[in-house]
């Protein structure tokens, strides 16, 4: 200690440290003080608990609805306001029970179980747009159009064949 006159330096660093520990706690003081006074409400909130209160309170009061005109006549009851929007909502989106999908007739339950012919399939293929970005297999409608002398009847056989079996060959799914 120094008051024996004797120095071990235990003071001296015991010092040090408190100085770097209030030196971080003036930077912490100092940058709370510069957030609280960018926020008005934190500024507020610290001049009175109050003012925040009656902020709060009139927000409350404002977003309240106090009446509703509904059918011509005037609600003010807080209870039947909330039914009558309820219902409001309920009657807006409410869907009559139906049919998802409207019976088709025997005629054109007929023409939809016919086989495609391949004239059909390669103006399909043509009906494609060729600039679309390329498939699993990495081939675009362009590909399948300029290769159509080449791969048209093979094409047209694993469309056909699909149509038929309703599986894929399984060359397919090989990409």
């Amino acid at each position: 200690m120094v008051g024996d006159g004797v120095y071990d330096g235990t003071v001296e660093a015991r010092r040090g440290a408190l100085v770097v520990c209030c030196e971080k706690w003036y930077v912490r003081k100092e940058l709370h003080w510069k957030q609280m006074s960018r926020s008005r409400h934190a500024r507020d909130i610290d001049k009175s608990t109050r003012y925040f209160h009656n902020l709060a309170s009139a927000r409350r009061r404002n977003n309240r609805i106090d009446a509703l005109l509904i059918n011509g006549r005037l609600i003010r009851n807080q209870a039947r306001i909330k039914i009558a929007i309820r219902d409001f909502y309920r009657n807006l989106y409410h869907q009559e029970v139906s049919p998802l999908v409207e019976m088709i007739g025997e005629e054109d339950a007929l023409a939809l179980e016919v086989q495609s012919t391949p004239e059909e399939v390669r103006k399909a293929v043509w009906d494609c747009e060729s600039s679309k970005t390329p498939g699993s297999d990495g081939y675009n409608m362009n590909f399948i159009k300029r290769c159509w002398i080449e791969i048209g009847s093979e094409f047209t056989a694993a469309v056909l064949g699909f149509f038929l079996t309703s599986k894929l060959s399984a060359d397919a799914n090989l990409t």
